[in-house]
């Protein structure tokens, strides 16, 4: 039996997925695991399902055959409210999208998913001093200023589109991010921020975290680095 240090938080088992309409699955996987607290940085040419695979992981798609589990549940055993409730209290999310809401500002977008998880509105107690203390920590370390906060997202940048999608991801600690080519938009500077931010809360959290990039220059810092070839990985662990 593997120590509670090591257990995995993420162990996906006998993964096809396909797409509706499409005949042939876009991500087999024979086994991929993510210990608990571990890095790992994914890469591999478009199409090669790396986004898929967050999408798996977040129990946002679920698999036609095979199984997902992620701290000792199985998320593709749950019903999609429960998988809701599931994502909110224990993942942390920044898509490649971004899926911010345009009308909400800055400071709401960053706070919308401790209102749906009392769980990682506790959470924030350790990281900040409550919900709106660590929103603004996380914002002020992302080189968002207070001045826009009250804007609606709609009126950023894309590059601070990340960085409001990113501090979301990481309010109330979750145990496990998933990112999503979140750097593509940032300056060398900001990214380099991004980064010792991203690498400080998921290391405070003990959270494990996904890392989706095309950026090899990034992996360096990764505890492994994973290759996704034409959709098909037999052994990833």
């Amino acid at each position: 039996m593997e120590s509670r240090q090591h257990a995995p938080t993420a162990m996906l088992t006998g993964i096809a997925f396909t797409w509706p309409g499409q005949e042939a699955a876009c991500l087999r996987l024979d086994r991929f695991r993510v210990a608990a607290g571990e890095h790992v940085f994914v890469s591999g040419a478009s199409g090669s399902g790396k986004s898929t695979l967050l999408g798996l992981l977040a129990g946002v798609l679920v698999p036609a055959q095979g199984q997902v589990m992620l701290n000792g549940t199985a998320l593709n055993r749950l019903t999609g409210a429960q998988r809701d409730r599931f994502r909110a209290d224990h993942i942390g999310i920044i898509f490649q999208q971004l899926n911010l809401l345009p009308y909400l500002s800055v400071l709401d977008n960053v706070l919308l998913g401790c209102k749906f998880s009392a769980r990682r509105r506790r959470r924030t107690a350790e990281q900040g001093g409550g919900p709106a203390a660590a929103a603004a920590m996380l914002l002020a370390r992302l080189d968002l200023p207070e001045a826009i906060w009250s804007r609606p997202a709609a009126q950023l940048s894309v590059g601070q589109q990340q960085r409001v999608a990113a501090a979301r991801a990481l309010l109330g600690r979750p145990e496990l991010v998933l990112a999503d080519e979140p750097t593509s938009a940032l300056d060398a500077d900001r990214q380099d921020a991004f980064m010792d931010l991203l690498r400080h809360e998921c290391r405070a959290a003990g959270a494990s975290l996904v890392f989706v990039s095309h950026d090899a220059s990034l992996m360096p810092s990764f505890d492994r680095h994973v290759a996704l070839p034409a959709g098909i990985v037999t052994e990833a662990a």
